[in-house]
């Protein structure tokens, strides 16, 4: 989990004065006084000033829902671990559960913000309303996605497979793969109306309850749908990345079988769709032997490239109010702590989230890089000794002025790293950890530099 803190707008806000005519008694002397005496002060404060029971109110409401929030994206991270974990069996893993818990965990992290957002506001517009709508929610099973539950939308997947049952019931034919397969499509591309988004800019793209709501997804996504719905028809369907493609086909002892033409199409191309057909795709140019050839991707590689593509759409909108701060970006020098940060249009800025109110003016942050970082994590939980992906995370965590935790991610990189990339990265964490440093100097008063004798 993150361990970033938050800066939260306390309950405690500053009593206005008691009128004259507030008596307090003191001819009740038992150990419970004070709690007695501070219920008393309240009562009769809201009493006098009902835009500050409001508040009180609208400050308890929204402490309740910080902590269901909070609750739900540890119990996320903790539910996806368990089940990508190690100790469980490849097969058994399932692709929808743990993509809807990086869902539920994002989305309860948006909200989650969304409540500081408003909180924010509250504190420094004493008439301004919470905007907050009452959770009738206790537990993650609970929370809703897009309209639906976790096991609502598993249970989506379900019906979509009830539909392709029926379709071959209608069509009063026995369980040939080609029909299976075609009946499968039929449901998904037709009935359904599935499609895949040419370019991936908009996240609701990337999360599987969104694109079972919108129909619209990315490759990897509808494969993975492909994939969950001929499992729960008995079919194991397999894929590899060919390309810039993700390519499935239904596991056979026979590939040739797969590229034979029926009906102007292959079982291949029926489907993998355009792709194979399109002589500019490395996949046009696949046969029964390449096939063979090709490195089956587990389910833990599927989750994994779902993931990477979370980073790269997230940290894409993070970094384009700063032109060039991408990860593959050479490494430079960030801003001291004390310079002001660059103005952003706060036109395209989806979510923004006031860092410190007590300063001059607030100021604000994009919620995509840490949803990028987040992604990040989950991608190590799987691949815990890819250097390159540890290094990209520390990355994200330098530019995020995290430096205390880039050092230690780059540091463990650096032990993974093959010598050459370990010798780049060597005198930059040394910088790094100089920075942090200087920077825990000036969190402490100092002022001047950090000289080291």
């Amino acid at each position: 989990m993150l361990s970033t803190s938050y800066w939260v707008p306390t309950a405690a806000m500053a009593f206005p004065t008691f009128p004259d005519h507030c008596f307090f008694r003191y001819d009740h002397h038992h150990r419970n006084d004070h709690k007695d005496l501070r219920r008393w002060r309240i009562r009769t404060t809201a009493a006098a000033y009902p835009l500050f029971s409001n508040q009180i109110q609208l400050t308890k409401d929204s402490s309740s829902r910080h902590k269901l929030y909070q609750e739900a994206i540890k119990t996320s991270r903790d539910k996806f671990t368990r089940e990508i974990s190690f100790q469980s069996k490849d097969k058994d893993i399932s692709l929808a559960k743990a993509l809807l818990y990086v869902a539920a965990e994002d989305e309860a992290f948006m909200s989650f913000n969304r409540e500081m957002d408003a909180c924010s506001i509250l504190n420094e517009r004493r008439n301004v309303s919470s905007p907050s709508e009452a959770i009738d929610w206790d537990s993650l099973e609970q929370m809703p996605l897009g309209g639906k539950t976790i096991p609502e939308w598993l249970s989506e997947l379900d019906a979509i497979a009830k539909e392709v049952e029926a379709e071959l019931v209608s069509r009063d034919i026995g369980c040939h793969l080609v029909e299976v397969l075609e009946a499968v499509n039929l449901v998904l591309f037709e009935s359904r109306g599935l499609t895949r988004s040419p370019v991936l800019v908009d996240s609701k793209h990337s999360y599987l309850h969104s694109v079972l709501s919108s129909r619209c997804g990315s490759a990897i996504l509808l494969s993975i749908i492909y994939i969950e719905v001929c499992r729960r028809l008995g079919l194991t369907i397999v894929g590899s990345r060919v390309g810039e493609d993700f390519l499935i086909w239904p596991q056979t002892g026979y590939p040739e079988e797969l590229f034979k033409v029926t009906s102007g199409h292959s079982l291949f191309a029926i489907v993998n769709g355009r792709c194979v057909e399109d002589p500019r795709s490395m996949a046009s140019d696949l046969t029964g032997t390449s096939l063979l050839g090709l490195e089956i991707a587990t389910n833990r590689d599927i989750i994994g490239i779902a993931l990477a593509n979370l980073i790269r759409l997230h940290w894409k909108r993070a970094s384009r109010s700063n032109h060039g701060l991408m990860l593959t970006s050479p490494l430079r020098h960030v801003n001291d702590a004390g310079e002001k940060p660059n103005m952003m249009d706060k036109s395209n800025v989806p979510l923004l989230r006031p860092q410190d109110l007590s300063g001059i003016r607030p100021l604000f942050r994009l919620m995509n890089d840490w949803l990028a970082i987040m992604a990040s994590e989950r991608l190590l939980i799987l691949q815990p000794h890819n250097w390159a992906l540890r290094r990209d995370h520390g990355m994200m965590l330098y530019y995020n002025r995290e430096y205390g935790k880039a050092v230690q991610e780059l540091s463990i990189c650096m032990a993974f790293a093959p010598e050459e990339e370990a010798e780049i990265l060597e005198p930059f964490v040394e910088k790094l950890h100089l920075m942090r440093l200087e920077s825990s100097w000036k969190s402490l008063g100092h002022t001047g530099r950090l000289t080291v004798p």
